[in-house]
């Protein structure tokens, strides 16, 4: 049984180091770095791994290390924030649904299936591509257009669930209002499955902003690992590490998340335990 177990938490604690890791890297990324976001070596224009340059330089010279660790920045900040803008206005959008219901579940609802239905990365790709400023500000918010129906949807299920519970219509009884028992009656019980569906939503946005900076729609002045992607997909036969070193970071960013999130559903949803 104990074995059992062991096995059982191996994968959440890799998924929990890995995130913790890629979190430390964002958050300590001048620190941790051999360069500054300035250096160009002249001297190692597009060269391998070395000493000097521990996973080499691009074609510019600048050090690949120095420029993943700071991507990392751009992947944790796109990710976190995604996901607290959709939370933010899906939690709404759901209790709201859920708790008023007639036309105005109707209407939120409807809106939800129109932005489900069409694909987000798309809207990103028009929403960036209109403003004309591809910032993370923009791609926060070209992400979270659609990102948020996921969660209104999800919120609003579990509290038609919930507002039928015994404890809500003893609420009501005692004279509680409407805001007040959807915020601490209703949303308190509702949180366990939209948090494990929150730590799979980084991972989502992680990927969609990878994807975009790899169209040249992300952030600009500063490395993100779509654009050292797309840039060493390019110069792949003179230099492999440019491209491998940032894939295998978003591979294995996206991972760790998963993996997390998949501990936190087996702990929190128990209905979705395997």
């Amino acid at each position: 049984m104990n074995a059992h177990r062991a096995r059982g938490r191996a994968p959440a604690l890799a998924g929990g180091a890995i995130v913790v890791l890629v979190l430390a890297a964002a958050a300590f990324a001048p620190l941790l770095s051999p360069f500054s976001l300035a250096h160009r070596d002249d001297a190692a224009l597009l060269t391998g791994p070395s000493p000097t340059h521990p996973l080499g330089t691009d074609e510019d010279g600048a050090d690949v290390l120095t420029q993943l660790l700071h991507g990392a920045r751009v992947a944790a900040g796109v990710g976190v924030l995604t996901v607290a803008v959709s939370l933010l206005l899906g939690l709404s959008a759901g209790l709201l649904a859920g708790y008023a219901g007639g036309w105005v579940d109707e209407l939120l609802m409807r809106l939800t299936e129109v932005l489900l239905s069409f694909p987000g990365i798309l809207l990103a790709i028009l929403i960036i591509f209109v403003t004309q400023e591809p910032s993370i500000a923009s791609v926060v918010v070209a992400l979270s257009a659609t990102g948020w129906a996921g969660y209104a949807r999800l919120v609003r299920g579990q509290t038609l669930l919930v507002k039928e519970q015994e404890f809500v219509a003893a609420a009501r009884c005692l004279g509680a209002g409407p805001i007040r028992i959807a915020l601490r009656h209703i949303l308190p019980n509702v949180l366990a499955p939209v948090i494990v569906q929150a730590t799979f939503g980084v991972a989502t946005a992680i990927l969609a902003e990878a994807s975009l900076s790899f169209l040249g729609l992300g952030p600009q002045g500063t490395p993100s690992w779509g654009a050292m992607l797309e840039q060493g997909a390019a110069l792949f036969v003179k230099s492999p590490t440019l491209a491998l070193a940032p894939g295998l970071a978003i591979v294995v960013t996206v991972m760790g998340v998963n993996l997390l999130g998949d501990a936190l559903r087996d702990r929190l949803d128990p209905h979705a335990q395997r």
